[in-house]
């Protein structure tokens, strides 16, 4: 970051002296007002619920214009990754800053392959669960546990063990996915495949069994990979603060992503998708696409209490780029599955059309988010809704681990401690037990 040439004064109706504070310019986006040393020039802290007009921190890796409707890796717009590249060229990307070039590329495919068996230890570990535990509960425990069994990678501050373990987790995050599902389901756990690419490999993890041969089939592999890259990073969203936050204390880097897959796990954020598709099946059973008007009439009621789901986002104002992206693969998995006709996926779009036309949700700018389709993909795919978001903790490692990775490495970096406004009681004195 670089100064501006103008700087922002605060000035004080009660006569104190104004202070005079840097602005730095980034190399896209607002300007930001350096409040470092406003505590020790003014004896105040700013008040900012929710961060929403904070910088946390600088960054290089994911740029968003939530205005233009504007997501970038490195520079790159999401568009271009998620129809040029594959998963693994975007992890690459979002670790090192460049794209790879072809030995680059097959040089790290064959460390992330070569290390996505896990433990034998963590099939035991998993039979402690009650097989109708949420897989986010599942994976919370699993990641954490990374830890108890890698003790030569959990030094954050050495480069050499954050390289191996973000390759760890790159490469083991599907096959522990893979089988929190088969447990789940009874079956028994697919050991990954070497000689299978890593979203295909994952799929048959997900769904074959020992009884037969199974054949990822194409156009599901490659809309499970561009769900992956869509999901990849997302600035400094809630669990990506929270890894930061949580590897800011130098606790070592699984435990630090173990705590980014917990905040993923909310309804506000990782469990969106998996809402705004129970949301769809319960207008489907009001009556379909018959009923959309009277639900989005209890949307319009702020008494009702029903929201919309899959509509709008925290910071993008415009059409979410990820959405139209989902949208397209969402028609070409429904189109080779031959669910056309789903009435899940008609819905969907006889919804989208109402709110794209209604002014209540126009002026609102509540346009589709990514959610709304990717659970629609995943669920013609055949994972269950329960799965949904634990497969977006799978997406969003790669994009925890930079963005971990970046914090560490840069010199102005300090455990997180945020400020708080105390409303309390004032000092007060502790009185006998019969005189209270």
């Amino acid at each position: 970051m670089k100064l501006a040439d103008n700087k922002a004064t605060l000035s004080f109706s009660n006569g104190s002296p104004s202070v005079e504070l840097p602005v730095y310019q980034g190399s896209i986006g607002p300007d930001v007002v350096d409040i470092r040393k406003l505590y020790a020039q003014t004896g105040m802290f700013t008040y900012d619920p929710g961060f929403m007009s904070t910088a946390s921190c600088q960054s290089t890796i994911t740029y968003i214009d939530g205005d233009k409707g504007e997501l970038l890796y490195r520079g790159y717009p999401i568009e271009q990754l998620a129809t040029s590249c594959d998963y693994l060229e975007t992890c690459y990307l979002l670790l090192y800053g460049e794209l790879p070039n072809p030995q680059q590329k097959t040089d790290f495919v064959n460390r992330v392959t070569n290390h996505t068996m896990v433990n034998e230890q963590m099939q035991f570990f998993l039979r402690g669960f009650r097989r109708d535990a949420h897989p986010m509960a599942v994976m919370t425990g699993l990641v954490g546990a990374l830890s108890a069994f890698y003790h030569d990678s959990t030094d954050i501050n050495n480069p050499e063990h954050r390289e191996i373990s973000a390759i760890r987790l790159i490469a083991k995050m599907p096959t522990l996915v893979a089988m929190a599902y088969k447990y789940s389901m009874g079956q028994p756990y697919m050991y990954p495949q070497n000689k299978l690419g890593y979203t295909s490999n994952f799929m048959r993890m997900m769904f074959a069994t020992p009884c037969e041969e199974y054949e990822p089939n194409d156009v599901l592999v490659r809309a499970m990979d561009r769900i992956f890259i869509l999901h990849a990073d997302h600035e400094q969203n809630a669990s990506t603060s929270t890894v930061r936050l949580c590897g800011s204390s130098g606790t070592n880097p699984f435990a630090a992503i173990a705590a980014g897959v917990a905040c993923l796990w909310g309804p506000a954020h990782g469990g969106a998708n998996e809402a705004a598709l129970n949301m769809l099946e319960d207008i489907q059973k009001m009556g379909g696409v018959a009923k959309i008007g009277e639900f989005v009439s209890k949307v319009k009621d702020k008494n009702s209490g029903i929201k919309l789901m899959g509509f709008g986002h925290r910071v993008y104002k415009n059409y979410d780029p990820r959405a139209k992206l989902m949208r397209e693969t969402c028609h070409e998995v429904l189109d080779t599955l031959g669910l056309g006709n789903d009435p899940l996926f008609k819905l969907a779009m006889a919804l989208e059309k109402v709110a794209l036309e209604d002014e209540y949700f126009v002026s609102r700018k509540l346009y589709p988010n990514v959610d709304f389709y990717s659970g629609i993909v995943q669920r013609a795919i055949g994972i269950p809704v329960s799965l949904f978001t634990a497969i977006f903790a799978l997406a969003r490692t790669v994009g925890w681990i930079a963005q971990l990775n970046e914090m560490i490495a840069d010199p102005e970096y300090k455990i997180g401690r945020p400020r708080q406004l105390y409303v309390g009681a004032t000092k007060r004195d502790v009185q006998p037990i019969d005189k209270r």
